[in-house]
């Protein structure tokens, strides 16, 4: 059984002509790009710790079937602003799973799809927390409602954004979750 106790997160973009060399360059950008990448659902592992990247990289091999949360975007409509996040809800207490979100958007920036991705998280971790609240109600005064509960410790979340190329080249930008074997 395979249980992941660390992840890091990382971002990139890449722009090329091409659609998938877009990709590949901003898989390089992240520093993901040399990895068999197997994208997998949201559960935050319990008990799972977020490590650096530059860390978190010692432990994996060039080649090597890795396991990621990962949201992507695409654009070659020049300027055009794109963005992908990768939003986490770490429960308050031990023992118990989080959530991790994939959001990607057009028209964000980094901030607005941050928080998004972050706001989608925590309402994932607070339904099965039985934590009540409205959603209706804006992220920051949900966000509020949660720490009092104290069934969600904190969120956090990677985000990259990019315009698009002016030359109407692929844009592409990643946020990732790597999980640790």
């Amino acid at each position: 059984m395979f249980v992941s106790k660390k992840i890091f997160l990382t971002k990139g973009v890449g722009r090329h002509k091409e659609k998938l060399n877009s990709f590949e360059m901003a898989l390089r950008d992240a520093g993901i790009a040399y990895f068999n990448l197997v994208r997998v659902s949201s559960i935050f592992p319990p008990g799972c710790k977020i490590i650096p990247k530059a860390q978190g990289l010692k432990y994996l091999r060039i080649g090597e079937v890795v396991f990621c949360v990962m949201s992507q975007a695409e654009t070659n409509e020049p300027h055009r602003l794109c963005a992908a996040s990768i939003g986490i809800a770490i429960p308050g207490k031990p023992g118990r799973n989080g959530y991790l979100s994939e959001h990607h958007s057009f028209g964000q920036t980094e901030e607005m799809a941050g928080d998004y991705a972050e706001d989608l998280a925590a309402q994932m971790l607070a339904t099965i927390s039985g934590v009540e609240f409205d959603p209706e109600t804006s992220y920051d005064e949900r966000k509020e409602i949660w720490k009092i509960s104290s069934e969600i410790y904190r969120t956090i979340n990677v985000t990259q954004s990019a315009v698009g190329d002016k030359r109407g080249w692929w844009t592409t930008v990643v946020a990732a979750s790597v999980l640790i074997p």
